[in-house]
């Protein structure tokens, strides 16, 4: 089984760029069509969070638009971010689901379990899983105990130590930990928000942030560092599922590079 997750897209209706001088459309455009470009074709593509890059309706319906022109066959589900309007994006989206009021819900048709978190506060930078959440999630987990799982949200429930984006990521994480330490059978948290690839461990999870198919955050460790985006190569991941690997991550860049040239043989 294979799981291409794209994050970031921070779409705009069409003609007006993201932070100024991103053209995040043309960007996102590129990015599907090295999707559909690929072989083996993932089995599912999931978008986590800030699919629009203030919440316009107009931005969902470009999306609508590029999805259906990509061709793409798998079934897409997104989650919303801080930049999203989840009813815009529910309404726009035929993948979404809402579940109490939020766009959360369980994928249950392939291989792995997919549990998928709304971590939207609107209005605010920072996520939250709120009480009804973590219940939902609780529940839901507790409901297949023995399926390997991967569980989605755009706020990472860590500290990156790329400071200004720590201080908007998720809202009390141990609670989430704490979750996930009663659910062994989660082996997979996908985050994005830091437009950057970064993996850790929570419980029995190796959790991991997809870079942004647009603008990256600037890697900047310093105490203090000033928030800045910058135009690295922008990339997907790619999640392979097997029951004797378990999952196997590959980070895919948009861009095409100069090759493949076949190896040297031995002599």
């Amino acid at each position: 089984m294979l799981i291409a997750q794209l994050s970031d897209l921070h779409l705009r209706p069409r003609g007006l760029p993201a932070n100024r001088v991103v053209e995040t459309n043309m960007l996102a455009a590129r990015a599907l069509r090295a999707l559909a470009r690929l072989r083996p074709a993932p089995d599912l593509i999931l978008l986590t969070g800030d699919l629009a890059d203030r919440g316009e309706p107009g931005a969902y319906r470009v999306l609508a638009g590029m999805l259906a022109e990509a061709g793409l066959a798998a079934p897409v589900f997104p989650i919303p971010g801080n930049h999203d309007d989840r009813s815009a994006l529910a309404e726009a989206l035929a993948g979404a689901r809402m579940t109490d009021g939020f766009v959360q819900y369980a994928i249950e048709d392939f291989p792995v379990r997919l549990v998928l978190l709304d971590t939207l506060v609107p209005g605010a930078s920072h996520g939250e899983l709120c009480a009804r959440r973590l219940a939902w999630l609780e529940a839901t987990l507790a409901a297949a105990p023995d399926r390997p799982t991967l569980v989605a949200l755009h706020h990472p429930p860590f500290a990156t130590g790329i400071g200004h984006m720590d201080r908007i990521a998720l809202r009390e994480p141990e609670a989430f930990a704490a979750v996930l330490a009663r659910h062994k059978q989660v082996r997979l948290v996908l985050c994005g928000h830091v437009h950057r690839p970064i993996v850790t461990r929570i419980a029995e999870a190796v959790v991991v942030i997809a870079p942004s198919v647009a603008h990256q955050v600037a890697l900047d460790l310093r105490e203090g560092g000033p928030s800045a985006f910058v135009l690295e190569p922008p990339a997907f991941l790619l999640h392979q599922w097997s029951p004797a690997a378990g999952f196997v991550t590959h980070m895919a860049y948009v861009e095409e590079a100069v090759g493949p040239f076949p190896f040297l043989g031995a002599g």
